[in-house]
């Protein structure tokens, strides 16, 4: 099934959404590729989900593209879904709007949480919705987002340092001897 089909089938059951082929109608890979408005974008997914001769069940994946300077809204969502019953890929696309915030799909397929989770943290996309929208792969106090286009290149963070353990070497001996003692009472 093509873009257009898809977007046949979706139209009727998500009156006010606006959706469209992809330009090329599909990507490299030949997976078909649709655009649909944010505004409408869960009710989309549920319809991609619910309806026979769809039935989109699996999530995927989740992206986000930065096209800062070069467009606004300079950001656009791109979510990967599957159809195991048709055997089909479809990718849904939305471009968010100048707040820079989407609703969140983890209502329509609950794997979606952790990659938004993941575009959060390196985009600093919000999901409107989320229940857990928190930092997954940067530390709680690390300062902006590094995959935006904007981020600067040189960032000057001091690297955190540990000192090592320092023992004695009869504390070594002493724990050498207990872990060996324990070794062999396991055998």
């Amino acid at each position: 099934m093509d873009a257009q089909a898809i977007i046949d089938l979706l139209t009727p059951l998500v009156p006010g959404a606006v959706l469209s082929p992809c330009s090329g109608g599909a990507d490299a890979d030949a997976t078909p590729a649709i655009w649909a408005s944010g505004a409408h974008l869960v009710p989309v997914c549920f319809a991609l989900r619910d309806t026979p001769g769809l039935e989109f069940h699996a999530f995927s994946n989740a992206t986000a593209v930065d096209y800062h300077p070069r467009r606004t809204p300079r950001f656009d969502m791109v979510y990967h879904v599957v159809s195991p019953h048709r055997r089909a890929r479809l990718r849904v696309k939305a471009q968010l709007g100048l707040d820079q915030s989407i609703a969140s799909v983890t209502a329509v397929w609950a794997g979606a949480g952790w990659c938004e989770r993941e575009i959060y943290d390196l985009f600093g996309i919000v999901f409107d919705g989320h229940a857990d929208l928190r930092r997954l792969m940067m530390t709680e106090d690390w300062e902006g987002h590094p995959l935006r286009k904007d981020y600067p290149v040189q960032v000057r963070k001091d690297a955190q340092t540990y000192m090592p353990l320092q023992v004695t070497a009869e504390e070594f001996r002493a724990n050498m001897e207990r872990d060996r003692y324990s070794r062999t009472r396991a055998k």
